[in-house]
Parts: structure tokens; sequence; C-alpha cells
């Protein structure tokens, strides 16, 4: 059966930049997916690949600012004929005795299409215990202009699109809804046209390119084949999204090396774009022909903390600032240009003017924030509410004050928890500056360089922008004492607060960021090795709700507040006050938790960690999470001794009947031990158990459980020549004593049991 390759486009306006590649990609997944269920993909010549060389890709998507696009080669004219076999009933009710067709068998034919010239072609196959008659019969196999309007049907109305937009057609009285107005089709099976139609349009063979630079206004396509080739020669488009990509990629790289004087091989001062990959695939969504342009703004500009012009250059002008080599930025930024004009002076000066009044702002916003310190802005914390079941931010700052006073005294005494207090006290802040306001993805940032400003310790000050670390997955911790202490303090305090009023995440919804939180917790403890249990930690989080009140400034500041706005009588007129208790029960720290060793859980998996060995440590709810990772260690090296199997079988047995058992004491009695079996087992655990402690005090668990090891025999010996359960009542409950013993023993690193296959 001959092929050809296929072509199909969907020209439309301006897609959305951010959504354009995954849009693009479900475009073309979904035209070639439909074909392939239909038969009409015919794979090409199998080749001989190397284990290195990966198999051809079965399609080509393409995504361009106006366009969506799929190449798929191998398309046959038509899906192959299929055959069919249908059951139509047992032989006894389709047959006489006479083997003629009965009314039954007639009927049933008649709604399949076929009469009763047909009986005698039917097939006799078994079914179950009886003979029933089947029906075959042949398919003719769909056109490919079936077959494709079923597969463009079927994908556009799956395409992820973040929101539908309605137009009318030409005729002024047909409603269409797709992400943006369509403008052409073209369905190319090598240079033939396929008559197909979507969104109002009939496919056809000709599109059109960039909107000012195409070669022609109507690019005709000749072949599916050369579609990338001439859209870029006749109109002036590099279609294919990673193509434009990788090629604005390498500009941005040429204009840094020359933007830094090292054109034509001087050394130059080695700059280097900012690495935004979101702004990448932004960009690239942007433009059809990319050209990077190197710009300049004022050096007046740079007395800004960079972190604020970086963000309004890439967040308003989609921009990619230049950084030295010690990531300082410079005064010079690249425009990635939709236009290539000969002399571009133009475009340069203009996005130049256009950059400046953004630049400006931030100056502005910057010199007026400067005018009043951070401390002077916390009584104000009183007016904005946080939620309104826990109250302002004003409250909430100072039950973060209460905890990060009681953990830093905790981990360091009372000079780190009075640092702890000041930045705590400070965190929130600049939260109430216009920086923060026009831009709060500077929360905490900008609270460090105005700390600074005033004065303030830089410990205190870096603490004040750490305590949101880490913000996202593979973020780092808070670079010192004081920033982990006020982070654990922020985030202990966020996730106390939304499970006490059951504000929890349900499925992917998760406003208060409680996940990010409880996993922001887990790291700092691991990672930072600090001393605290979690439900230490969750009690002094208690404590924070029961104990912190509002301050004497911040009430004195809603007195003021509400006299002014002529609201004498209602002190709390805008920080609420919640009637419920702050009390938080135990139901609730047991859920929370819970939530907590559940997110622990989910990032030991994605360390490489077996559900096994996760699951042998956490049974046993370790307080101290930053002894984990050493009992995961010492469960791994336990699992590859020849002994581990029949230990963890023997533990998970002994464990069955102590709970099937009444009570049992950790106590043996070595009168009453009778049998030798279960004296040579008493006797190796004296022996063992002791060292066996001893390391696991001094935190050395791999050895404690290596030398648990050696009691294999003996527990081997105990249960193939003692009965446990033996009449005499004193001599049963010795036994369940014994091994109550030895499962408490085995079980201080981890619950040995979850090892058992």
């Amino acid at each position: 059966m001959s092929t050809s390759s296929l072509l199909v486009e969907l020209l439309v306006e301006e897609l959305p930049p951010k959504s354009l590649r995954n849009l693009g990609e479900a475009f073309a997944d979904g035209v070639w997916r439909s074909l392939e269920e239909q038969h009409f993909q015919i794979p090409s010549a199998t080749i001989a690949l190397t284990d290195a060389e990966p198999d051809p890709a079965p399609f080509t998507a393409y995504a361009s600012p106006r366009r969506l696009a799929v190449h798929i080669p191998g398309i046959a004219q038509h899906a192959p004929d299929e055959t069919l076999s249908q059951k139509l009933m047992p032989v006894s009710v389709g047959l006489d005795a006479l083997g003629n067709a009965t009314p039954a068998l007639l009927k049933r034919l008649l709604a399949l299409g076929a009469d009763a010239s047909v009986v005698s072609s039917l097939k006799r196959k078994l079914d179950g215990k009886a003979e029933a008659l089947f029906y075959e019969r042949t398919v003719k196999g769909a056109t490919l202009a079936e077959g494709l309007q079923k597969a463009l049907t079927e994908a556009i109305v799956k395409l992820p699109i973040p929101k539908v937009m309605t137009y009318q057609l030409a005729d002024g009285c047909t409603d269409v809804k797709f992400v943006r107005p369509a403008h052409s089709l073209v369905a190319l099976h090598g240079s033939e046209v396929v008559p197909v139609q979507a969104l109002g349009l009939q496919a056809g063979n000709t599109t059109r390119g960039h909107r000012f630079e195409a070669a022609v206004d109507a690019v005709v396509l000749r072949n599916a084949d050369d579609y990338a080739v001439t859209l870029e020669k006749d109109g002036a488009v590099i279609a294919s999204f990673e193509a434009r990509r990788a090629e604005i990629v390498r500009q941005l790289a040429e204009a840094a090396t020359q933007a830094g004087g090292g054109a034509n091989g001087a050394a130059g001062a080695a700059l280097r774009p900012i690495e935004d990959e979101a702004l990448l695939d932004e960009v690239t969504g942007l433009v059809e022909r990319p050209n990077v342009l190197v710009c300049e703004f004022e050096n007046e500009f740079l007395e800004v903390p960079q972190e604020c012009l970086i963000l309004t250059m890439k967040v308003n002008q989609k921009y990619f600032p230049l950084l030295d080599r010690q990531g300082k930025l410079t005064c010079k930024f690249l425009v990635v240009s939709n236009i290539r004009p000969d002399d571009a002076s133009a475009v340069i000066g203009g996005n130049e003017r256009v950059v400046r009044p953004r630049l400006a702002d931030a100056k502005f916003f910057f010199d007026q924030d400067r005018k009043k310190t951070l401390e002077s802005r916390v009584a104000a914390l009183a007016r904005p509410v946080y939620h309104n079941a826990l109250g302002s931010q004003g409250e909430r700052t100072q039950r973060v004050r209460h905890l990060a006073q009681a953990i830093g005294a905790r981990i360091g005494g009372q000079a780190l928890a009075q640092q702890a207090d000041q930045a705590a006290m400070l965190s929130k802040a600049d939260l109430l500056t216009d920086m923060v306001g026009e831009f709060p993805e500077l929360q905490g940032t900008m609270g460090r360089y105005y700390a600074l400003h005033d004065g303030v310790a830089a410990a205190v000050a870096d603490a004040v922008e750490d305590h949101y670390k880490p913000r996202f997955a593979g973020d780092t911790l808070p670079r010192g004492s004081l920033g982990i202490v006020v982070a654990l303090a922020d985030k202990l305090e966020t996730l106390a607060g939304m499970f006490h009023i059951g504000n929890l995440p349900t499925g992917d919804k998760d406003p208060f960021a409680l996940r990010r939180n409880a996993l922001g917790v887990v790291r700092i403890l691991i990672e930072r090795n600090l001393p605290l249990g979690v439900g230490e930690l969750l009690e002094l989080a208690r404590a924070a709700f029961r104990e912190a009140i509002r301050s004497p400034e911040m009430t004195e500041f809603l007195r003021a507040d509400a006299k002014a706005k002529g609201d004498e009588n209602v002190v709390h007129h805008v920080s609420l006050l919640t009637s419920m208790s702050h009390s938080i029960s135990d139901e609730v720290l047991e859920k929370l938790s819970k939530f907590i060793y559940e997110r622990l859980a989910g990032s030991l998996r994605e360390q490489g960690y077996s559900p096994q060995e996760i699951e042998a440590v956490l049974a046993l709810n370790p307080q101290r999470l930053d002894e984990v990772p050493k009992r995961l260690a010492a469960v791994r090296a336990f699992a590859a001794l020849p002994e581990a199997r029949a230990l963890a079988a023997a533990n998970k047995r002994i464990g069955n009947i102590l709970k099937k058992a009444e009570k049992a004491d950790a106590h043996v009695s070595q009168v009453l031990l009778r049998e030798p079996a279960e004296l040579a087992l008493f006797a190796a655990m004296k022996d063992v158990v002791p060292g066996a402690d001893t390391q696991f005090d001094g935190g050395d668990y791999t050895a404690s459980l290596q030398t648990l090891a050696a009691l294999r025999g003996p527990v081997d010996a105990f249960f193939d020549g003692v009965m446990v359960n033996a009449e005499a009542t004193d001599l049963r409950l010795n036994r369940l004593g014994l091994l109550a013993t030895l499962h408490q023993a085995m079980n201080r690193v981890a619950d040995l049991s979850r090892l058992a296959a």
C-alpha cells in the first residue's frame, strides 16, 4: 500500500504564549493518535538501530504564535479493510432440524444488513459448551478524508485550552468556540489536499507567513514534506517550537558575548543572560522569527536591588537581563525581537525607552519605602487580614514570634531566642511596602534590603529573607541558624493554623501551600540535623496559638486607625477577631503529624528508598527526623545480610503472636525457662542485646542491627523446639515475655517485620 506524509495546519490569531508548547504538542499528538488507532499510519521499513539510537518519532509537532501543525510520515490513502466476526446466536436457535434458517436468525441478519443468502456462509464455532453461529464480513477501510476528519475533530475538542473564545464566522450568524479565531486550514497528503473542514474552514494548501516580513502574501505549500522549509523561506517563520527556542538560545549567547566585548576573539567581560526556562518558553511563544538585540539602561538604576530590576524586566517586558561573572546585574539587557530590520536602532531605542519608566518606578518605590523603617510598619500589620478565622497578619506575626522564641531557645539558648523574636517581628513588615505591593514575589527579599538599610544586624536581615525558604522543590535552605528558626516557626504556624480551622489541601488544590510547608519542615529538620522532635514542635505550635496575644503597639494602632475612620467603638474593625478558640486539639495535632510523615515518605520515595525500607523506619514514628537517613541506611545494610530474611520473617511471626496473646510483659524469669532452645535464646540475648543497645544509644544504627543478626540461629531453634502457648500459664506468659523482650530489642531502629516478603 502506497503512503505519503500528511501535514495539517491551523492558522489562528496570536495564541497564549505560556500555553503554546502544550497546545502544539497536544494538537499533534491528538491527530496522530487518532489516525494510528484507525490504522492509517503504516510503519516504515525496519531499520537496525543501535542501543544508543532512539526510535524515530512518529510525528513532528509545530507551534508558532499563529499556528498549530503536525507532520506525520507514512500515512495511507485508505485504512486497511477489516474482517469482523460477530456472534449471532446458538446453532440450536438459529437453525431448525433440517438446517434451515429460523425466523429469529433471519431477523438478526436483516438487522445487520444481510439476508438469507449468507446463511450458508455462517461459521460454526464452539462457544462455551454449545456451538454458536458467527457472521463474518469484511468492512472496507475508511478513506483518509473520513479518518482525518474524525482525528481533527477529536484533537480540537481535547486541546488543553486555558480559556475558550467565542467568535462569529464570516456569515455573521455561526458561532465558533476555540482558543483564538482561526483563519485557515491546511491538510496535505503528499501534494494532494485532503477535503476536510474544522472551525468553519475548508482545507486548502495555502497559509500565511510572518505578518511583516513574509516574502509572499500567501504561502503555497506544494508538498507536506516541504512545510518547514517553505514556511521559513517564503513566510519568514520558524515553525518548530523547539527549533525556534534553540535559535533564541544561540542568539542570546552570541549577543551576550558581543555585549561583553568578546567579539572577534576578545576576552570580554564574560556576560551571560539570566537563566529562566519559563521566560525562554514564553518568549519562544511570542516570536516567529527571533532576532536578539542588545539594549542598555542608565547606570543610576543599578542602585536599586537587582532582584527588583530583573523581575520588572522579565515579568513586564520579557527581556533577558545580562549578568557579569559574579552574577551581578549589568546595565545591559537582551531583547528578542520578532522582526529583522536592516537598521535595528529604532527597535533598540524603542525598547530602551519602554524599559526606562519601569525601572524608574522600581527606583521610586525603593526610595519611598526606605523613608520608613521596617519596625515602624509592624503595628500596621494589624490591619490586613491573614485569614478570617485566624485574624490579621499582625496576630499571625505574634504567633510566629512566640514560636520562634521557643524554637530558638531549644537550639541556641536565650541569645538566639531574642534574635529570633526580632527577625520574626520584622518578617512580614515588607508586605506593607510599595515594592512588595507591586511585586509580591519580592516578599522577604525586600525585607532584607530594608532591614539592612535600617541598621539591623546582618543575621537578622538574612533571616527576614530566608524565613520563606525553601520556596519550592530544590530551593536552598535558610543560610544560618536564625533563618532556620524563623523558617520553622513560620511554616509550623501556617500548618497548625490551617489544620486547626480545617482548611486542608484536596486533590491538586493547595492554596496555602501546606504540602510545600510540610516538606520545608522535613528538609530543614533532616538537612540541618536539628535535635527537635516532630511532636515537640507541634506542641510548641499549639502553645503559640494558645498564648500569643496582640501586642500593645498593634492594639494602639487599631484604636488610632478606627478613630481616624470615625469608627471609635470598633477597635478590631479590620484585624478580625475570631470567635473560634485558638486551643488546638490533640486530634488536629495527630492529623498534622500524619500529614508531615506522609510528605516525608513521599520525599524518601523520590530519593530512591524502597517502600519496605520506608515503612520499616516510619512504622516506629521516629520523632527525630534527622535520624531517619541513618536508620534507612542501617535497614538497607541489614537487608543485605544473609540472616535478614529469616529474622524479618521471625519478627513478623513474633508480632502476630504478641497481638493475639494476652498482654505480655517484656520480662523473663530464668527459673521458668525449661526447654534447651529457650535457654539458648535467652543466653544469646544476654550476650548480644546489651552490645546492640549500646551501639543504638551511640547512634550507630547500622552496627546495632548487624549485631542483632547473630540471633538468627537461636531464634530459628526456638520456634523449631519450643511450644510458645504452653498449657501451664506461668510457662506461657514467661515465653511470651521472652518474645516481647526480643521484639523490643530487635525493633529499636526499625520495624523489621516490614522487610518480610
